[in-house]
């Protein structure tokens, strides 16, 4: 009788332990996920814009974008033609756009020297120091290693149109492409154009064709395009996003790839650094650099 009187009082206190309510989880979403929800709104809209979808997905997703508070890498570059070459170590908010550089290296393409230099993007002005240097343009350069880096993710932004074009061949690949454009004061270059090569089977962008029309008004409906083929390659996964780390470029004339243009690598890569906005405040030593007239 002893026994289950006993088994009675476990059982009635472990049903009380059970039946105690629960205070209420908060299932609001997050910031990144409200963001990501918006962007797939947008996207979904049009075919294009799915396409660039399932290309951000197969990248990482929307989510794993929009929880990485910065991008922070080694960017270096190589133009024969332009004779530059030039090594910065960025780190830019992946919410506000702004980004600041070290300059580690400044050359010529076959003789980069080391340099101590620093150049930013602070939302409104971009400025290099010392202000002697003529080069790289911190107008241009600011921004554009990390914007190249960062697609497909920066093609969810608002303000940007899609349109899909008939699947193309690339090296003997057919790919299914998208053309990504802007509207009318987004940036410094609404002209500019960034069209996908989408792998049919990994959804990876495999390369890029774009335009730049940087200090220049945007073209005419009719006039000549000219466009730059960019390959992303040797693909590597970063806290969660998988991001190319080298870069080739050559001229495209008439659905034709010509020479070899530019080259770029990037090492280093980490979208977990703390950004510091005190980096952004020009130096005494700095200039700012206007846009072109």
């Amino acid at each position: 009788m002893r026994f289950f009187t006993l088994l009675l009082f476990v059982g009635l206190l472990t049903t009380g332990c059970t039946d105690t309510p629960q205070p209420p989880q908060d299932q609001s979403p997050t910031l990144a996920q409200q963001q990501a929800e918006e962007a797939r709104a947008r996207l979904a809209v049009s075919e294009g814009g799915q396409l660039v979808l399932r290309a951000i997905e197969a990248h990482g997703g929307l989510e794993a974008w929009y929880e990485a508070p910065t991008s922070a890498y080694g960017w270096e570059y190589a133009n024969v033609g332009s004779n530059i070459r030039f090594k910065s170590y960025l780190v830019a908010d992946n919410n506000t756009r702004q980004v600041y550089h070290d300059l580690l290296t400044l050359g010529t393409a076959d003789d980069p020297q080391p340099i101590d230099a620093q150049f930013a993007w602070d939302g409104t002005d971009a400025w290099i120091s010392p202000d002697t240097l003529r080069r790289p343009n911190p107008r241009f350069w600011a921004t554009t290693g990390y914007y190249f880096s960062s697609i497909p993710f920066v093609l969810a932004d608002p303000g940007v149109r899609y349109e899909v074009l008939p699947d193309e061949d690339l090296d003997g690949v057919s790919y299914a492409m998208v053309k990504a454009s802007y509207d009318d004061g987004v940036g410094d270059s609404p002209g500019d154009t960034y069209t996908l090569y989408v792998n049919k089977e990994t959804g990876l962008v495999d390369a890029i064709r774009y335009t730049v029309t940087y200090g220049r008004e945007r073209p005419a409906p009719d006039a000549p395009v000219s466009e730059n083929l960019f390959y992303y390659l040797d693909y590597v996964t970063v806290d969660g996003l998988t991001v190319p780390t080298r870069f080739q470029g050559y001229r495209f004339t008439d659905g034709q790839k010509g020479d070899l243009r530019n080259e770029a690598w990037v090492t280093d890569i980490s979208f977990r650094q703390p950004f510091d906005a005190e980096r952004l405040v020009m130096p005494e030593t700095g200039r700012v650099q206007p846009m072109p007239e």
